[in-house]
């Protein structure tokens, strides 16, 4: 269905970098022309909604699920805005990351976002697409203000003074359903890409939690381990607290080190490196820090039961929040990571951490160190480790090369939507051979599109 899509025949200049040449039939105004900002308040019982980035509009309850993130929003409910089905809603100071989106759902969303309903001649879903290509994204920072960019704001009478097309509402109507279309057959292959990383990642954690808790040896002697969650192991393993493994390390930062952060997904890293590898942060108060070195472990105190924790692979420094272990002479830091990274040690780990609500829950060291864990003879967990690090390397690259493929088919919606909403390829030819779908298929199929840390963190502290 994409394959011969041809330029429209005529084109004129827009007057807006962000859009440049535009169908020649296509009108061109001011965004105060295609709506009206809202400011329906005191609806303190409808259902919260969040506007981000990856998803554009959802239910908060919707993105919270599965998390350890609760609503934070206030218990006083009665400035937030009401947004309705089609309504255009922005986070003013995340718009040129791209936190922008047209509505399925009537609810109510933070007092500091921004509601915009369009006019009868624009089509929602048609600038749905539109504000969530790159190019608006660089216009929508371009007009925002702020001290820093961390806080710049797009106010709504600066979207207001925002160009745009308008083309034809047939016009619309037909890039809609194209898109809808063309989505679909995206999101179908992506999630088929997910559902197989999951098994690769399924196969991955049966090899190393068969290898740490049950050894290299097939036929080698079993006893009970004595405790249920971790059934037999190798009958010359023992079970020891895990202050038996690792001392806590608690020493202050020095100035130099660069600040190295715990990722539920890549272990310990530094938190952004140069060109040349170097750390670009460099903390002037490092006192406020812990001190880690090469070969150290740490792990978040919040997030251990998802799997935050990894060993260091240079000295540095870290967040105050965390603990930092160091090794004693017989413990391997890799093959501990393995442990640590199982289900079944995170399912203790959850376990064992305490804290007012659930999505507060800490793991202090305190509690780390009586909790129990496996010894074996270093040089048998280095061989582990050799051997965990070989099986699962066609599996990586598996995985890796899977995420690529899912990597480049979001690269490729991102550039077809632009092309086709900007006017760079007319389908009308094509959108008309298409049956009608409900417009909101496109805002729905983003579910599977994913939430990164960082823009959950955002999500849940809507004030």
């Amino acid at each position: 269905m994409i394959e011969g899509l041809k330029p429209y025949a005529e084109y004129k200049e827009s007057g807006h970098r962000w859009l440049g040449s535009v169908p020649n039939h296509w009108s061109v105004l001011p965004n105060r022309a295609l709506f009206d900002e809202v400011k329906d308040r005191n609806h303190p019982k409808e259902e919260m909604l969040s506007v981000t980035i990856t998803r554009g509009i959802v239910r908060q309850k919707a993105l919270l699920h599965g998390s350890s993130k609760k609503d934070s929003s206030n218990l006083n409910k009665g400035a937030y805005k009401l947004v309705q089905p089609q309504d255009i809603a922005y986070n003013k100071m995340r718009a040129w990351q791209g936190a922008l989106g047209a509505s399925t759902l009537r609810g109510i969303i933070s007092p500091a976002y921004v509601v915009m309903r369009p006019r009868k001649e624009a089509n929602p879903w048609f600038y749905h697409n539109l504000y969530r290509t790159p190019s608006f994204a660089k216009e929508a920072e371009r007009c925002s203000y702020g001290i820093t960019s961390d806080m710049w704001s797009l106010r709504p009478e600066h979207f207001k003074v925002i160009g745009s097309v308008l083309p034809p509402p047939e016009e619309q109507t037909a890039i809609v359903r194209f898109l809808d279309h063309a989505n679909r057959k995206i999101d179908g292959f992506i999630r088929a890409k997910r559902k197989l990383i999951g098994l690769l990642n399924e196969q991955k954690q049966a090899i190393i939690h068969r290898a740490v808790t049950r050894g290299l040896h097939p036929d080698i002697a079993l006893k009970p381990s004595g405790i249920p969650w971790l059934g037999d192991i190798p009958k010359h393993w023992g079970i020891v607290r895990n202050m038996a493994l690792f001392a806590h390390r608690v020493e202050p930062g020095i100035t130099g080190l660069p600040v190295l952060q715990v990722s539920l997904r890549s272990g310990i890293t530094a938190e952004e490196l140069d060109q040349f590898g170097r750390a670009k942060r460099l903390i002037a108060d490092a006192t406020k820090y812990k001190r880690i070195y090469q070969g150290d472990m740490a792990y978040n105190t919040m997030r251990m039961w998802q799997g935050a924790v990894g060993v260091s692979p240079s000295d540095g420094l870290v967040s105050p929040a965390y603990v930092v272990l160091k090794p004693r002479q017989d413990t391997c830091p890799e093959f501990y990571d393995f442990i640590f990274h199982t289900e079944v040690y995170k399912q203790q780990v959850n376990r064992q951490s305490t804290g007012i609500v659930s999505d507060r829950n800490r793991l202090y060291w305190d509690s780390f160190k009586q909790m129990p864990n496996l010894t074996l003879p270093r040089i048998e967990q280095e061989e582990i480790v050799a051997f965990i690090a070989n099986e699962i390397v066609p599996l990586n690259t598996a995985i890796a090369r899977t995420e690529r493929e899912i990597a480049l088919m979001h690269e490729y919606r991102t550039r077809l939507t632009a092309d086709i909403v900007t006017g760079k390829l007319d389908v009308r030819s094509d959108a008309a051979k298409l049956p009608n779908l409900p417009t909101q298929t496109t805002l729905e199929a983003e579910i599977d599109s994913g939430l990164d840390e960082a823009e959950l963190e955002e999500a849940t502290h809507e004030k």
